[in-house]
């Protein structure tokens, strides 16, 4: 059981409460899937935590609670460094966009990456890794007021659709070549898009649908460019493959040690109390980075006190 610290919010939690998303838990239930906080007792075949233990975690719901109770294969100790805050923000959008890139789609360092909805949480989490690894990265962002954050978050070019063309810009940023992965948390038109700006051999990654629109391959492109199709999702990952899951948290510790990952936190944290607010603002989509619940309304910001 671990006294729950912070939350992190994510997009899924806007419409697991709604029951569209594909987890559909019976109501009622307590949503919420990342969370940091303090181990406050162990089951008799736990051995790798004791209590007092500082951890980061996700589940598939829940973590919008005081406590959680969680398998321990579930949990990773609060690295070196990072707080609470950073914790609650990091166990859900940082293995998906590494899995995704490493395990998927396999970017290779000064390969070219193109990293849709730039600005959000798993956006910044795929820039900055994808940075760290050697990429040249293009953001995508909706609109002008997050073409600075997505440059923050290390992306080399950004592209404002709220007033570019992708598809010409991508190809102009890339001499005509495209793109050799595309990182795609978004779906709906910005995937059809995505397949006319990938380069030969190329790779899709699918990770979500925050446009709320699944789109339907275009399979002409795929064959003309010889383009890989693949998804990701970190969730089933974990139970499906619990050992390359467990290496994909060992590699991105050793790169938040190494300062070369950092989450960029929404600066307004809300307590528990108002969670329908930052879900309100979560899926209005005038937050970027990550949105943090504080449940524990004692512990400060940036600290582990």
């Amino acid at each position: 059981m671990v006294d729950v610290k912070f939350a992190g919010a994510n997009f899924m939690d806007t419409l697991i409460v709604q029951g569209k998303y594909q987890t559909r838990p019976k109501f009622p239930f307590t949503p919420g899937s990342e969370f940091s906080g303090v181990v406050r007792e162990v089951g008799e075949s736990v051995k790798a935590f004791k209590k007092g233990d500082q951890v980061y975690g996700t589940i598939p719901y829940g973590s919008y609670a005081e406590q959680v109770v969680v398998p321990a294969s579930l949990l990773q100790p609060l690295p070196k460094g990072m707080s609470f805050v950073e914790g609650a923000a990091f166990g859900l959008i940082y293995p998906t966009s590494y899995a995704g890139l490493l395990n998927r789609a396999a970017l290779k360092a000064g390969e070219i990456l193109l990293v849709h909805a730039a600005a959000g949480g798993v956006g910044t989490a795929a820039v900055q890794i994808g940075r760290a690894l050697g990429a040249t990265v293009i953001a995508t962002v909706g609109s002008a007021s997050k073409v600075e954050i997505a440059k923050c978050a290390g992306a080399h070019h950004v592209v404002d659709l709220s007033n570019e063309d992708l598809v010409a810009v991508a190809k102009k940023l890339t001499q005509g070549k495209g793109a050799d992965v595309v990182y795609d948390p978004v779906g709906g038109d910005v995937f059809d898009q995505s397949l006319k700006c990938t380069a030969w051999n190329g790779r899709v990654v699918v990770v979500g649908f925050a446009s709320g629109t699944i789109p339907t391959l275009k399979v002409n492109y795929v064959l003309l460019k010889s383009i890989s199709i693949v998804g990701l999702f970190w969730g089933a990952m974990v139970s499906q493959e619990p050992k390359a899951a467990a290496e994909v948290l060992r590699a991105l510790t050793d790169l938040y040690t190494r300062g070369l990952i950092k989450p960029i936190i929404f600066p307004e944290i809300y307590d528990l109390a108002e969670l329908p607010k930052t879900l309100e603002i979560l899926g209005s989509r005038k937050s970027y980075g990550k949105l943090v619940v504080r449940v524990d309304e004692k512990t400060k910001l940036h600290s582990n006190l």
